[in-house]
């Protein structure tokens, strides 16, 4: 399709590397040339979003997978940011936590989050929610450019 971007910029913002493993590996069957970014806590998210520091040369994510308990800044707070801002909050977040609280999920759409997506803990379930995630995120939502 030819509105996908030629190589997807995706900031995964996530503290635990396990997960950044994992969330990677899951992705890596795709046939959508992508980069990942990754921010591992709430400070770095917003150093890289706002370009400040090492990340002055960074290119701007076209989607944003955001965990919620970070170190520093919480996705809560990164969330809040970006929607905030009128540079940033046409970018698609994606909540992408452990959390199934109801609250966590109410919060998050009353943030603007474009998503929620309680991370399987199972590999193959993982696989699964990744999939789907690139099926409809990178192929079928037109993603602003």
């Amino acid at each position: 399709m030819d509105y996908i971007p030629r190589n997807l910029q995706v900031l995964l913002v996530e503290d635990n590397e396990g997960d950044v493993r994992l969330i990677k590996e899951a992705f890596s069957e795709s046939k959508i040339d992508k980069t990942f970014s990754v921010a591992r806590d709430g400070e770095e998210a917003l150093n890289y979003l706002y370009a400040r520091g090492k990340y002055a040369e960074r290119t701007k994510p076209d989607i944003i997978l955001l965990d919620i308990n970070l170190p520093k800044k919480n996705g809560f707070e990164i969330l809040e940011s970006i929607k905030n801002d009128p540079e940033l909050k046409k970018i698609p977040v994606i909540m992408l936590s452990s959390s199934s609280s109801e609250d966590h999920v109410t919060k998050s759409y009353d943030l603007n989050a474009n998503c929620y997506v309680t991370k399987p803990v199972d590999f193959d379930e993982y696989t699964h929610a990744v999939k789907i995630i690139e099926d409809f995120w990178f192929q079928m939502a037109k993603l602003p450019g």
